[in-house]
């Protein structure tokens, strides 16, 4: 799964990255992203990539409830174009998630209640986008929410000695059809989410300071030591 990830991109290197255009988004350096916090998602609109905040929380257009979105930070892509919460949205409402990292956590051992969490990203520390869907609800009072969730798929070989999920980060050529509404060949869609390239990635531990949303500092991303998960 993915519960946990990092922006820390300027908002130029961002839109040359993501071609997307000028935008009212104020965004700042994210180091500890959570679920039902606001984040930066690119969605195709009008025949443009657009930036917009979304809830971290897929809250699908037909929900009674806004707090059904805390289960549903995750959609899995062996199921996402079938299941009625998203299949709607996998059709017409794709997006890029944009980050430069994230978190999971590894095992400390028989001997220790702890878990170890670590920092994954791209060896070259360039900004990427996950694999997201998109949705729009109206309450009773007519006010809108819009949410997003992150496809996950199988590990890696670097990620399964300590998952055996990660999020889809998408190839810098599938993006444009992932965006893309006029899209909507399933099998198509379905065989861009896969697991990306360990040997283009990297993993290392960092401070426990991650373990609460609450801290939300560079501290959060600092190496402590090197460790190799291969």
């Amino acid at each position: 799964m993915c519960g946990r990830y990092t922006e820390t991109v300027s908002m130029e290197k961002l839109a040359a990255r993501f071609g997307f255009q000028g935008t009212r988004v104020l965004l700042k350096k994210r180091y500890n992203i959570a679920p039902s916090q606001s984040a930066p998602v690119v969605v195709r609109d009008a025949d443009q990539n657009t930036l917009k905040l979304m809830r971290w929380g897929f809250v699908p257009f037909w929900a009674k409830d806004p707090a059904i979105g805390h289960k549903m930070i995750n959609a899995r892509a062996e199921t996402v174009a079938e299941k009625p919460s998203f299949r709607r949205s996998f059709a017409h409402r794709r997006c890029l998630v944009l980050a430069d990292s994230f978190y999971e956590w590894k095992s400390a051992g028989k001997n220790s209640k702890g878990r170890i969490p670590l920092r994954i990203g791209l060896q070259s520390g360039e900004p990427f986008a996950f694999a997201g869907l998109w949705d729009l609800w109206k309450d009773p009072a007519g006010d809108l929410l819009e949410s997003f969730t992150i496809i996950t798929t199988t590990a890696n070989r670097l990620l399964k000695p300590v998952h055996d999920r990660m999020p889809v980060i998408l190839r810098k050529q599938d993006e444009t059809s992932w965006l893309d509404p006029a899209v909507g060949d399933i099998k198509k869609l379905k065989s861009i989410l896969k697991p990306f390239d360990e040997k283009q990635m990297e993993c290392y531990e960092v401070s426990t300071l991650v373990n609460s949303p609450k801290n939300d500092v560079p501290e959060c991303i600092q190496p402590l030591k090197g460790l190799n998960l291969n």
